[in-house]
């Protein structure tokens, strides 16, 4: 199979063979609840014969047979399945199931998932034209555009009072595992016009007692999980946030976290549940 070019959010680089899709494809694996959601909303939903254990949007999509964890998979299960095409989030794994994947005859595209709005858009092309769905995902990710646009704009022009946002990943034995700078939770805690309250650490960490005091949050933003979801009896009874401006008023919000987090064709949606959320009602809901 020869070399192609892949399109990313930074511009066009070299893709090796395996990176090559399969505009005919007609049984897709796909990794990736934002991949699936993609696939669905691009009408190829009959195509995909399994999916991640991300892959919880639409309903229908966990119908389909599960892979595993898109960060444990398994190449035996994977191409079990027979596919055609191998479509996959960036940062699935674990890598020597990725080489094995690679290696096998099946084509397979690795998607880069940027948590930007240029990298949304770019990932509906991407996956677009890797089914052989180009135009459809080019209008897919101009309607996405600009409504993400429309509701920026609105925030932007919102001359209210910026909220402090911490977003918690986890609880454990007390210690809060917040998001800092670079992870998908700062970026839409920005774009819901909100201030990240941890932008000391990178990635996702464990916050000592001190950084949990300092952060001040006005806000805690958690991810709902199934039907598992923080209240706010636990979180407000972590010691470091109980002197905090969030638990004076009970502040927490719960969203589904790959509504919140996916960066796919439903975040402009996300984006104004959580500033109307944030901002009691100002951006609709």
């Amino acid at each position: 199979m020869a070399s192609s070019l892949v399109v990313t959010g930074l511009g066009v680089v070299p893709a090796q063979a395996s990176d090559a899709g399969n505009p005919e494809a007609q049984r897709i694996v796909s990794v990736g609840g934002t991949i699936t959601e993609i696939l669905y909303a691009l009408g190829a939903q009959d195509r995909i014969v399994a999916v991640d254990s991300t892959s919880f949007y639409p309903a229908d999509a966990t119908s389909k047979p599960d892979v595993g964890y898109m960060r444990a998979l398994s190449a035996e299960g994977i191409l079990a399945q027979k596919p055609d095409l191998i479509l996959a989030e960036e940062g699935s794994g674990p890598p020597p199931v990725l080489d094995i994947l690679r290696a096998s005859a099946v084509p397979m595209v690795t998607v880069p998932t940027p948590a930007t709005a240029d990298g949304i858009l770019q990932k509906i092309r991407d996956v677009g034209s890797a089914v052989g769905l180009a135009k459809e995902s080019a209008e897919l990710a101009e309607k996405t555009g600009e409504d993400l646009k429309a509701v920026m704009d609105e925030i932007a022009a919102f001359d209210g009072t910026k909220k402090r946002v911490l977003f918690v990943l986890s609880l454990s034995n007390g210690r809060i595992m917040a998001s800092g700078s670079g992870t998908e939770a700062a970026a839409i805690i920005e774009m819901a016009g909100g201030i990240n309250a941890a932008p000391e650490i990178s990635g996702y960490k464990p916050l000592s007692d001190e950084a949990v005091i300092a952060a001040k949050p006005d806000v805690i933003v958690a991810m709902e999980r199934g039907d598992h979801r923080l209240t706010p009896e636990q979180v407000f009874a972590v010691p470091a946030l109980q002197t905090s401006p969030a638990a004076a008023n009970q502040a927490l919000i719960s969203m589904d976290g790959l509504f919140l987090l996916g960066f796919g064709p439903r975040t402009p949606e996300a984006v104004r549940a959580l500033a109307s959320q944030l901002y009691s009602g100002a951006f609709g809901g």
